[in-house]
């Protein structure tokens, strides 16, 4: 997922010094003193001619895990960050879009929803959202990565009530394979996973024969799998997001794509659900089943702004409409970068 996380300082001429320092902590410090009076940035590669940089307050941590590289830095703009591979997976100030419009619709147009099943979700957040439903009995979280898991339990103080709740049953295990071997069935099953990018660990869970042969059998009747589906504005909507919507579409009878602008990742994000049952509630049922399940006031999503996300714009309508893509294992899609593995 992008390159290695770069910390720069800048210098009198106007270009940047790149801090490149490493460190086996958890705790990594700036330790070049002559620059203190100056902000320390983060910068991300958006595509080979865009970068993306925040002004930063300090790295909590920076390291590397058997499956990616990890960083969690607390920027000015943004509080708390968590980046992996390169790339901004979550922002303290504004992470509650993109998981309030991940996991919300799906347990709303569910009729009872009791168990879901989260592949990737690492940070907490997904879970924590889902345990707000009093419908929720049972939230199991797989993450393939024991120490992205450990230093969020450590540093994301809002999931520490979701990680401790009885109802979650945290695992950590490859998706694909420990859904391949559970026998029991999902009400709703999330794929909170990152990006999909040559080298990284979860583009293999984009995959029609993954989608067909692996997670489809594990929803119980009237079953919803939800998945983040990538960039989806105007520019980028063709890198990944059109292809798994298409894909979704050859496994699923009925796939609906939404999106919604998440400032901190500097474009309109998307998201694909799918189920064999149609999406047929409107924007009153879908407010009168927040007031009645969901414990808490929720911050972005209601019923008409859920109806709004899913209406595209006529340039990403006739994309989504005219794409043939389907993900394979020989035939993936790669947003821009790459993960761990490039470097093997």
């Amino acid at each position: 997922m992008g390159e290695a996380v770069e910390i720069f300082y800048p210098n009198g001429n106007g270009f940047p010094n790149i801090y490149s320092g490493t460190t086996t902590t958890n705790q990594a410090h700036l330790d070049d003193k002559s620059h203190h009076q100056l902000d320390s940035w983060f910068e991300e590669t958006i595509d080979e001619d865009l970068k993306w940089s925040f002004a930063l307050k300090s790295v909590l941590y920076k390291g590397a895990s058997e499956y990616q590289d990890i960083a969690l830095l607390d920027t000015k703009r943004f509080g708390k960050v968590l980046v992996i591979d390169g790339k901004m997976q979550s922002a303290e100030v504004d992470e509650f879009i993109y998981h309030e419009c991940l996991i919300h619709p799906a347990l709303l147009f569910h009729s009872n929803p009791k168990t879901m099943f989260i592949m990737g979700g690492g940070e907490g957040s997904a879970a924590r959202e889902a345990l707000r439903h009093n419908t929720i009995e049972k939230v199991v979280m797989c993450d393939i990565d024991q120490e992205v898991v450990n230093f969020c339990r450590r540093f994301l103080t809002v999931n520490r009530d979701a990680f401790c709740n009885k109802k979650l049953n945290l695992v950590i295990n490859d998706a694909k394979a420990e859904l391949e071997n559970r026998n029991e069935k999902y009400d709703i099953i999330v794929g909170d996973l990152a990006d999909p990018v040559e080298g990284g660990p979860c583009y293999q869970l984009y995959t029609k024969s993954f989608y067909e042969k692996i997670l489809k059998p594990k929803l119980s009747e009237n079953g919803i799998f939800v998945t983040q589906a990538g960039p989806a504005g105007i520019f980028t909507h063709k890198e990944v997001f059109s292809s798994i919507y298409n894909t979704i579409r050859q496994v699923f009878k009925y796939v609906l794509a939404y999106t919604a602008h998440v400032p901190s990742f500097a474009d309109t994000w998307g998201w694909v659900m799918a189920s064999d049952q149609p999406f047929s509630i409107g924007a009153e049922e879908i407010d009168k089943r927040i007031a009645e399940r969901v414990d808490g006031e929720l911050l972005y999503l209601n019923g008409a702004s859920f109806l709004s996300s899913a209406t595209m714009n006529k340039t990403v309508y006739l994309s989504l409409l005219n794409e043939t893509h389907v993900y394979t294992e020989e035939d993936a899609r790669f947003i821009p970068g790459h993960g761990l593995a490039h470097r093997l």
